[in-house]
């Protein structure tokens, strides 16, 4: 039978040399910066400082960024419901709201 002590560092062993999960955000975020230094698409800066003033009395939530069609989501919360505001990353206009 194995004592605790060296269960526990045969656990913690392994949990270091196991492979992390990468966060998908960190893809969609590095892919954005690149698309923006590259002069396809105004920075997310740009695009909040543009959208989050028209959205009275709505939290905030954060956006997302899909770089195949170059378009943040922004989403927002209103009491409960979640908003979704898509912007054209190159032009900064709204394209949908739901």
């Amino acid at each position: 039978m194995i004592n605790r002590p060296v269960f526990i560092s045969m656990l913690v062993s392994i949990a270091l040399l196991s492979p992390v999960a990468a966060d998908p955000r960190r893809g969609e975020q590095n892919e954005a910066r690149q698309d923006m230094r590259a002069g396809k698409v105004k920075s997310l800066r740009e695009i909040e400082a543009n959208i989050v003033p028209r959205m009275r009395g709505m939290q905030y939530l954060g956006p997302e960024y899909d770089p195949t069609a170059q378009v943040y989501r922004l989403k927002f919360i209103d009491r409960d419901r979640v908003i979704f505001v898509d912007v054209d990353g190159r032009t900064g206009s709204v394209l949908r709201q739901r």
